[in-house]
């Protein structure tokens, strides 16, 4: 179930981070959700849903990071 638009996103992901973040997770998500289609492509027994999301994060994580206010805030280094 790939994301067409930003407004499809979780609302974990609308609700806490900027749009940027918004976009990269959307891209990353799409890209996994392409990538690990297979159960062979993945790792252990997670399925393919939540491989695209852990995929989706991550990509967040490398320009963002959660400030002590539980939003998600471009890394300063």
């Amino acid at each position: 179930m790939p994301y067409d638009r930003i407004s499809d996103l979780p609302d974990s992901v609308r609700d806490n981070t900027p749009k940027h973040a918004q976009e990269i997770y959307k891209e990353a998500f799409n890209s996994a959700w392409d990538q690990y289609k297979g159960p062979d492509d993945r790792r252990g027994d997670t399925g393919r849903e939540e491989t695209a999301h852990r995929v989706a994060w991550a990509a967040v994580k490398e320009k963002y990071e959660k400030g002590d206010d539980d939003m998600w805030h471009p890394k300063t280094s």
